[in-house]
């Protein structure tokens, strides 16, 4: 992290690491365009377009419909309609993401946010498909919401680090742990409720928080194949300029090398002052470019082939 709350938010898509503030930003920028949306829309007599358009965004809970709108399993777990919904799933993303973070980095937080969404998703559609309950509903059903990328937050950070505390108002210090079991206590109290699919999707997440990180203290990041597609469009749209240097490696003779050193036009020796590169350093710098690609070079190494790049 950067800096403040504020300034992180600000600049979350021009810093790398800052994962949590990225998902914060996106559902913000969503809900934003999603209320002006809805106003203009509104205000227009197109009411109904409204409906279709978010509808289309929303997670079904029919098969039919979901097999029309595939891209809906990501795009729901970044809605919100109400503003106590976002804002209280925003501060919950923020508390806990903040601890799964330093525990786990950047891109493993990103991973169980999405798979937390997944698995609410896929339990939502589960149980509406197999329950006598919902027979009559499931064809009109859809939701929306962060909450179950949250639960798995939750859940995951209370997996991690049970004794955590955090201070609240009225309770003063509470163990992280008895905050998770409390929420998943309240969403399977109201899983046959009139919001039965949203706290679905809760206990899908919140369930998917818990076996992430148990598997991943067994060697198992499950995380893995959605940071591998990640770094694929990130390497392909990647906007950052790369450094081009071509360069042939010569082998020289002894007379060769002797002559050379008495040569009057000058050679790249002449810039090897301190803190500058030498031709035998920036050989070593491509070829470890070659093997391992740009991004594993150390900032020094960058820099000195920035510098020799310039000459």
């Amino acid at each position: 992290m950067y800096g403040g709350f504020w300034d992180n938010l600000r600049n979350a898509f021009k810093h790398n690491n800052n994962s949590l503030y990225k998902l914060i930003a996106i559902n913000l920028l969503a809900f934003a365009g999603i209320l002006v949306l809805r106003i203009v829309l509104s205000f227009s007599g197109a009411s109904e377009l409204y409906k279709t358009f978010l509808g289309h965004l929303m997670m079904p809970a029919d098969l039919v419909v979901f097999i029309t709108q595939p891209w809906s399993i990501f795009t729901y777990m970044f809605l919100h309609e109400g503003i106590f919904h976002i804002v209280f799933n925003m501060l919950f993303l923020y508390w806990f993401g903040l601890l799964v973070n330093e525990y786990l980095g950047s891109k493993k937080l990103a991973s169980l946010y999405i798979l937390g969404g997944l698995a609410g998703a896929g339990f939502y559609v589960l149980m509406y498909n197999i329950s006598p309950l919902f027979t009559d509903v499931v064809s009109a059903s859809k939701m929306l919401g962060a909450s179950a990328g949250v639960y798995a937050i939750v859940v995951g950070a209370a997996t991690l680090s049970p004794n955590t505390t955090f201070r609240l108002l009225l309770l003063g210090d509470v163990k992280i742990k008895y905050i998770a079991i409390f929420y998943v206590v309240i969403a399977f109290a109201n899983s046959a409720g009139s919001n039965a699919g949203g706290e679905l999707a809760h206990l899908g997440g919140a369930a998917m928080g818990f076996v992430y990180i148990t598997q991943l203290r067994n060697g198992s990041d499950w995380g893995k194949p959605l940071q591998a597609i990640w770094e694929f469009f990130k390497s392909v749209f990647s906007s950052k300029r790369k450094i081009k240097v071509t360069y042939r490696k010569k082998s020289y003779s002894p007379k060769e090398e002797t002559k050379s050193r008495y040569e009057s036009k000058p050679s790249i020796s002449k810039y090897s002052t301190q803190g500058d590169a030498t031709q035998e350093e920036i050989d070593e710098i491509l070829d470890k470019i070659a093997e391992k690609g740009y991004e594993a070079l150390s900032k020094e190494e960058k820099r000195k082939l920035f510098e020799f790049s310039k000459k």
